[in-house]
């Protein structure tokens, strides 16, 4: 029995090192998904919707895993990438539409992720200046530089695919500890103040925002090309699976796991907290870290930025790249070229929205919910090649993966709609 106790954490051990090892494509979707402006959508439906956001959340995780597994399945089932794969089939113009949609779905999210950063760094800015205002100028310098950082990275930082993958691991783990640990706090300390069931039930577009954040068929897409970077064959399709589920579960806990924390220190609150900052949001943190709440969430906006900044810009140039038949590796000259472009497209439009008055999380929300309307399209990519006769024995992809990935395209459909709907009306009444 002492010789089976000394060996049990042993295999633990080696089970947890070889399930470390097993994760990574997935991660570093859920990375990228798992940005400052989901962080802040989800702690806005939290706040607005209470706990009818979490059936949200859990749905669209379970369609990002078999968006996420079929993207995977055809990037091991394939010789070639999805754009080349879909340009034999139906022609290079096809293809190249593809790749733009999903661009520009990635400079939308880019947006956010901009003036998400920047929201996070403004307060520590201020703080540091003795309570000096940050204007829009100085939020444009700091875009500026933060970018020219990150495309200096970009092109100077040897084999890219694995830093990034271990530098996304790490940052989530933060994030995993840090949002579950404040969550016990929260739920553990009283209530300061005495429920009111609230007449308002949240902005609409923060909810849609939720759904895009979480159930980003942009980020499934680019799982078909990480796996390819990975090394992974055929044979690797279980592994594959694994790394699937548990890094889009890790996604979906802690999304649920903001949400509740916000829904229980602003849902019911009397005085109806709108969240239409990055000070008001921080305020979720105040039963753990009091005063140093605003410092410590932003510091997190500015660490989910950096985890989702890069890898995001990444998606869109390295599948226009590829639809433009230029290549689609990472150790290739245009996906570079195309992902620096990327960043700076975010950033102008981050850039467009900052010289325009109103709420930065009411902009990131918006620009968090756009994100929804490329993905039919993508969806039905991704399906095309996932159906193809040709897969036959080993390749083929197994029907749950199919019916689970049809049934999150028709629900991206049916939000498309809602969206493109609601943004009209926004822009009727404006």
């Amino acid at each position: 029995m002492k010789g089976l106790a000394s060996i049990a954490p042993i295999c633990f051990d080696g089970e947890v090192k070889k399930l470390l090892r097993t994760i990574g494509p997935a991660m570093v979707v859920a990375a990228v998904v798992l940005g400052p402006g989901s962080i802040l959508t989800s702690s806005k439906v939290g706040a607005g919707f209470g706990g009818l956001g979490i059936p949200v959340v859990i749905a669209a995780a379970i369609m990002m895993i078999g968006m996420v597994a079929l993207a995977a399945r055809i990037g091991v089932s394939y010789q070639g990438s999805a754009c080349d794969e879909l340009a034999e089939r139906l022609g290079r113009p096809l293809a190249i539409i593809v790749g733009l949609i999903l661009f520009l779905v990635v400079a939308l999210f880019q947006s956010s992720n901009n003036l998400a950063m920047v929201a996070g760094l403004s307060p520590l800015v201020e703080m540091i200046g003795g309570g000096k205002s940050v204007g829009a100028g100085g939020q444009m310098v700091m875009l500026l530089v933060f970018n020219a950082v990150l495309i200096a990275v970009l092109y100077l930082m040897r084999e890219l695919y694995r830093s990034v993958e271990k530098l996304m691991k790490f940052l989530i783990g933060v994030m995993v500890v840090a949002f579950l640990f404040n969550f016990l706090v929260v739920y553990l300390t009283p209530r300061s103040f005495e429920f009111v069931a609230p007449t308002n039930k949240g902005d609409l577009f923060a909810l849609l925002g939720l759904i895009g954040t979480t159930f980003s068929v942009g980020g499934a897409f680019y799982q078909s090309y990480l796996v390819k970077e990975k090394g992974w064959g055929i044979s690797d399709a279980k592994r594959g699976l694994t790394d699937t589920v548990v890094s889009i579960s890790v996604l979906g806990t802690v999304t649920v796991v903001i949400l509740l924390t916000s829904m229980r220190v602003f849902y019911g609150r009397p005085d109806q907290l709108e969240l239409t900052s990055v000070d008001q949001v921080a305020r979720q943190l105040e039963p753990l870290f009091g005063s140093w709440a605003t410092v410590i969430f932003s510091l997190g906006i500015v660490a989910a930025a950096f985890s989702s900044f890069l890898v995001n810009a990444m998606i869109g140039g390295t599948v226009m790249s590829d639809s433009l038949g230029k290549g689609s590796r990472l150790s290739s000259v245009w996906p570079i070229h195309l992902t620096s472009v990327a960043l700076l497209t975010g950033m102008g439009v981050a850039m467009l929205s900052l010289s325009q008055s109103g709420s930065t999380v009411t902009l990131i929300t918006f620009a968090q919910a756009l994100t929804v309307v490329g993905n039919p399209a993508l969806g039905a990519t991704l399906l095309y090649l996932g159906t193809r006769p040709e897969l036959t024995g080993a390749r083929r992809i197994p029907r749950w993966i199919l019916v689970l990935a049809s049934v999150g395209f028709l629900i991206s459909c049916l939000v498309a709609v809602r969206t493109a709907i609601a943004v009209w009306d926004k822009i009727q009444a404006a």
